[in-house]
């Protein structure tokens, strides 16, 4: 089941976010990085004022009634970046590790096909890291290309996020 974020969420947002973003790249990185990463960007306030943006839509998934995932949506202005043509960004879409290779990532991301649909958007696009290896061939198997790159830091280390695209 997905169901969409509310306000009065915010509290189960921030500690599936915050676990799910931890699981998948604190192995990869510096603890002192990951740490003020972290205590940094998945704060009660910035998951509220996310929330609260009418252009970024959040929905958890369940998985026999325990939030397993989440999927972060962002169309208009509440884009990271700007790419040509109508489009709508998977900001985020993670699932606990103990939930991994049942399906709910793609059913997280056939939710965003159906939201990207329901806006009328031309393309879907998201950013992964260069390293995240397993994300990028999930994404290449739902047929996304590779269109360009950004930089991202995880404390003072400089890393490079992949971005892809595909057409709808």
């Amino acid at each position: 089941m997905i169901k969409l974020c509310t306000i009065s969420d915010s509290q189960a947002l921030l500690e599936i976010s915050y676990k799910t973003f931890d699981e998948t790249f604190r192995a990869q990185n510096k603890p002192e990085n990951m740490d003020a990463y972290l205590k940094t960007n998945f704060t009660a306030k910035k998951l509220s004022d996310e929330l609260k943006n009418p252009h970024s839509y959040f929905y958890f998934v369940f998985h026999q009634e325990a939030i397993a995932g989440y999927l972060k949506l962002n169309i208009g202005d509440a884009q990271t970046e700007e790419i040509a043509g109508n489009t709508i960004e998977i900001e985020r879409i993670y699932v606990l590790k103990s939930f991994q290779k049942k399906g709910i990532g793609k059913e997280l991301f056939n939710q965003a096909i159906e939201i990207a649909k329901e806006v009328g958007a031309e393309k879907i696009w998201l950013g992964v890291w260069e390293k995240n290896k397993k994300a990028i061939q999930f994404y290449e198997k739902l047929g996304f290309i590779k269109n360009g790159q950004h930089d991202f830091f995880m404390g003072d280390d400089c890393q490079t996020d992949i971005i892809m695209i595909k057409d709808l």
